[in-house]
Order: C-alpha cells, then sequence, then structure tokens
C-alpha cells in the first residue's frame, strides 16, 4: 500500500505553520519529497550490506534482512529486452535502478519437438571475451552464455552473439512522487487524480516526513529546525541499529 502524498504534504505543512517557521511551495515540496524518498530508497541497500555482515536472529518479523527485503519487493521486477539496430545491444529497462540477472530463453530441438529452458547469462568484463573465446572449454554456448555490460546496454552471447529472447530480473526506481494541484481562488487545492504517491512501505511514512522537514529547515533558513529534525532522524536510525 502507497503512502499518500497529500497526506505526507499536509503534515509537513502543518509542522511548519503551527511552528511559524515559513511556507514550502507545492513545486519544492515534490522536489524534497523526491529527494527524501531516494534517500530512503538508497539506504535500504547500505543496511542489507551492514545487517548481512552480522548474526540474523530466528525472531519472527524482526530480522532486519528479511524487513529490509520485504520493502524492497516491490521493486523487484523483470522485463524482455528489446535489441537495438543501431547501437547493436540490448537496450535496458529505463527505470532500472539495480540490474540483478540476464536470462536467455534457449530453444532445444530433439527430433521432431522443440523445448524451451530457462538459462542465466553469466557477467563478464568486455576486455575478457577475446580471451574467453579462446578455448573450447570457456567459450559461450547457448546453454551456458555469457553478457558484458557498458553504458549503451548490455551483449549476450551464446553460439553466437544473441539478439533475442534475452530478459533481465532488476530492482526498479520509485516512481517520481507528485502532489499535483488546481489553483482555486488563488490558492492550490489538491488534485487526486494526477498525483503520484510515494511507493515506500506505510512504515516509512514518519520518516519522510522527517527528511522532508530537514531540507525545509535549508530552504528557510530555519537551521534550528533542520537541526532538531535531523537529530531526531539520527536517533531513529540508532535506535533502528542498535
Amino acid at each position: 500500500m502507497p503512502i499518500n502524498v497529500n497526506t505526507v504534504y499536509q503534515r509537513v505543512l502543518g509542522i511548519l505553520n503551527k511552528e511559524q517557521r515559513g511556507y514550502v511551495t507545492a513545486q519544492e515540496f515534490n522536489l524534497f519529497a523526491n529527494q527524501a524518498q531516494q534517500d530512503l530508497f538508497e539506504q535500504y541497500f547500505y543496511d542489507i550490506n551492514q545487517f548481512g555482515r552480522l548474526h540474523g536472529n530466528d525472531t519472527e518479523y524482526s530480522d532486519m534482512l528479511t524487513i529490509l527485503d520485504q520493502k524492497i519487493s516491490p521493486f523487484k521486477t523483470s522485463a524482455l529486452l528489446t535489441y537495438n539496430q543501431t547501437s547493436l545491444h540490448f537496450d535496458l529497462p529505463t527505470d532500472l535502478y539495480r540490474l540483478g540477472s540476464i536470462v536467455y530463453t534457449n530453444t532445444i530441438t530433439d527430433g521432431f519437438t522443440a523445448t524451451t529452458e530457462l538459462v542465466e547469462a553469466e557477467r563478464i568484463n568486455q576486455n575478457e571475451l577475446l580471451y574467453i573465446n579462446l578455448s573450447p572449454l570457456t567459450r559461450p554456448v547457448n546453454r551456458r552464455p555469457i553478457y558484458a555490460q557498458d553504458t549503451q546496454g548490455v551483449k549476450v552471447y551464446g553460439d553466437a552473439e544473441l539478439t533475442s529472447s534475452v530478459s533481465c530480473n532488476y530492482i526498479k526506481k520509485p516512481a517520481t512522487v507528485q502532489w499535483a494541484y488546481q489553483i482555486v481562488f488563488d490558492e492550490p487545492l489538491y488534485d487526486a487524480p494526477n498525483s503520484v504517491d510515494f511507493e515506500l512501505e506505510p512504515s516509512e511514512e514518519t520518516e519522510l516526513v522527517i527528511k522532508i522537514l530537514e531540507l525545509s529547515g535549508l530552504l528557510i533558513k530555519d537551521f534550528n529546525m533542520y537541526n532538531a529534525v535531523n537529530q531526531e532522524e539520527v536517533e531513529t536510525i540508532q535506535q533502528e541499529k542498535s
């Protein structure tokens, strides 16, 4: 269930107005909201690296690696890749955040029947391709493909360079948050149909508000508010990681 962008927006404005700290426009809120969401999202992967070095626990609902995986799971997806005849690469998805595995659908013909199997390609560096092809033992085949990635996309090799039947598993970026509005009597009025909610778990709502307030404090040059919400954020992180 996503976090309603209007709920976060009203909470941020409510705190700013209550403390008479200043005002944040809708455009500024949208910028801060996306920055806050991206910061939290990226932190998941640093936390996985940290908690992966620690011993887990068997207590249901409290193992941090399991919790982090649940937070990332909605962003795990897959896509069939399209071969670009201009760049001679497979184009990667435009919403790609982190690439997982490259998978080739290999077709095996045995007499009159044909079956398919999914084969994961092994990643190599582009400069390794020449040496890999020198030996029959390491040369790629359709049942043991390899791939190399660069700025243009990926190239996949089996019996020859592959140009179809290639897909990937990946983690997508969170959608761009948008608090949309219509001007009514010179005031912005929430436009729900054209708004885009946060894609993070509902448990992150408070942290989103804190981060947006932190950024707002810098904008309106209220360093007392910035320091206050920054300290609260630090205490929250310490509590989660203790």
